[in-house]
């Protein structure tokens, strides 16, 4: 087991990462959480029948409720926000319960927002299942979609802790894999070039990836986020950067219905975008030609899909949380690891778009 600590300016938490992490759950409520009264597990359906039981059984003394969301985006809508805030005041859970978050992303930020919302605000623990959510799971921003975008209605909510268990990945279906991986790549690209290269140089395949290889990604990227999150933690400078892909990638997300197209692969495409624009907008010296021919070996959708408008897709862009009134803020590359934020004419996206 290896623990990270995360600082930053309202908590300071620890991510426990390795394989059967869960089982330090139990001592981590008695010593560090004084008083506790109930434990709400909020999880989906996909994740309640893989590994529900296998949380259960170390938290057998706490008789905790659960409630079950969809699985993906589906979890992320206001109806089941609100259901599931009514499970919190059904159980009677008060300011001294705890919300375990135990699922991906979505369930991640779903979680956070409820417990960021609940009597305002109670602990949560975040339980990740997934890759992608070694990314999602630590730095505190939770939220739930809305039509007209992506993550538009939340709060910083940092978590007590993190626990990793690794043995959780084991059942992931290959989307899911290239989905989470697309945050690992992202950190490397944002912030460290030798990260980059060892990338390049040991990943060749996403579906036979080695334990340890996996976990040392995933650690490199968890230090990477916490780095950046213990500098910004509520987004006014620098951690900006950790949306690399994400303007573009959200608007795919969203004109192709919450759920239908995962979020990395998403980011990916946005990533190839947004590399692009660094190579002629700021003179970032990769050479995209292999940075495109690796990530589809690993099996990446590396293009819009065809039918979706690219006037659509700039209206999204432009809705998007990190713009500022109607100018639209990239986050580009001027080399490897030197991210920079900067304002892109609607002109000069949308001639990009139909040349990508």
């Amino acid at each position: 087991m290896e623990t990270i600590d995360i600082h930053t300016e309202s908590k300071k938490y620890p991510v426990f990462v390795g394989e059967g992490v869960r089982k330090e759950i139990n001592a981590f409520l008695t010593n560090h959480l004084s008083n506790l009264t109930r434990i709400l597990i909020i999880t989906d359906e996909t994740v309640a029948k893989l590994h529900l039981e296998k949380l259960l059984s170390v938290l057998s003394s706490w008789d905790p409720i659960v409630f079950t969301a969809p699985s993906g985006e589906k979890a992320k809508t206001f109806e089941v926000y609100y259901d599931a805030l009514s499970t919190a005041l059904e159980n009677r859970l008060d300011r001294k319960s705890v919300i375990l978050s135990f699922g991906g992303g979505a369930i991640g930020d779903l979680s956070g927002f409820v417990a960021a919302s609940f009597m305002r605000g109670i602990s949560f623990i975040q339980v990740p299942t997934t890759i992608l959510a070694h990314d999602s799971a630590v730095g505190g921003k939770v939220a739930i979609n809305h039509p007209l975008g992506k993550n538009m209605i939340g709060a910083f909510h940092q978590p007590e802790a993190v626990f990793y268990d690794l043995e959780f990945l084991k059942t992931l279906p290959a989307h899911e894999i290239r989905s989470g991986f697309s945050e690992v790549i992202k950190h490397a690209l944002i912030d460290d070039s030798n990260f980059y290269e060892w990338l390049q140089t040991n990943v060749h395949d996403l579906n036979s990836l080695k334990m340890e290889l996996l976990s040392a990604s995933l650690i490199k990227g968890i230090k990477i986020k916490g780095e950046i999150v213990g500098q910004d933690e509520k987004e006014t400078g620098i951690r900006a950067y950790l949306n690399l892909g994400h303007t573009l990638g959200h608007a795919i997300e969203s004109e192709m219905g919450y759920g239908n197209f995962t979020h990395g692969e998403a980011v990916m495409i946005g990533m190839i975008y947004a590399l692009k624009l660094s190579k002629e907008l700021l003179g970032l010296s990769l050479d995209l030609t292999e940075f495109i021919y690796w990530i589809r070996r690993l099996g990446y959708e590396t293009k819009i899909p065809e039918h979706l408008s690219f006037e659509n897709l700039l209206n999204k862009m432009k809705q998007d949380k990190k713009s500022v009134g109607d100018s639209i803020r990239f986050v580009l590359l001027e080399q490897l690891g030197q991210p920079k934020l900067q304002e892109i004419s609607d002109k000069v996206l949308l001639e990009e778009l139909k040349s990508f």
